[in-house]
Parts: C-alpha cells; structure tokens; sequence
C-alpha cells in the first residue's frame, strides 16, 4: 500500500509541477489562481515526483523512508513559508499562504504515511 502512495503522489507532484508551467492553468505565476508559483518551486514539485515515483517502484521500505524525509522537509519548508509570509523563499521559491497551507497538509500526510502506516517488509 505504502509503495502504490508513494506513485500517486510522485504523478501527483509531477502533475503540479508541468501544470505550474503552463501559462493557463498558472496565469501570472499563480497555479490554479490560488498557490503561487515560479520555474524553481515548480522543479522542486517534479523532482520531489520523480523521487516519489522511483521509491514506489522499488520498494516498501524506500517509500516509507521517502515520506519519513519528505514529510520532515514539507514540515520545514511550511515553517520557512510562514516566517517568509508572501516573499519568495530564500529569495528563490515562490511562496504565498495557500502554498504554505498546502505544504502543512502534505507534510502532515507524508509524516503519517512514513511514521504511522505500517510497511511490509
């Protein structure tokens, strides 16, 4: 089960990440009208999907290990959102609050399914 959440979320990230790249769905940098966005944040996304991805065909115990990680870099980043409020992370990453609640989401999603689901062997 573990493995099969880590590929959704890996297409899942992917998605988000092309979806930030394409004019329509992310007028003005802003995706979907609601979570801003810019060509670093939306890299960021893919390869946090690729990885996702990777770990879901390999095995039980690299996804669990991928949301343990993840879900603690989510955590972090949502924290180093809010300290930034609506400034670009760093100066680098898009950033506004939609963004940071959604991070908070996915970081509490990842820290279950790393820390409370538990993984075959």
């Amino acid at each position: 089960m573990i493995r099969t959440l880590a590929v959704i979320m890996g297409l899942l990230f992917i998605a988000g990440g092309v979806l930030g790249f394409i004019p329509q769905f992310a007028p003005g940098g802003m995706l979907l009208d609601l979570f801003r966005v810019n060509a670093i944040h939306n890299l960021i996304h893919i390869c946090t999907g690729i990885i996702a991805l990777w770990v879901g065909f390999t095995s039980n115990s690299a996804s669990k290990i991928f949301f343990q990680i993840f879900g603690i870099l989510y955590a972090l980043v949502t924290i180093v959102g809010i300290m930034h409020g609506d400034a670009p992370i760093f100066g680098l990453i898009a950033n506004n609050k939609a963004g940071n609640w959604l991070h908070a989401i996915i970081a509490v999603l990842f820290l279950y399914f790393g820390f409370g689901l538990k993984a075959k062997k």
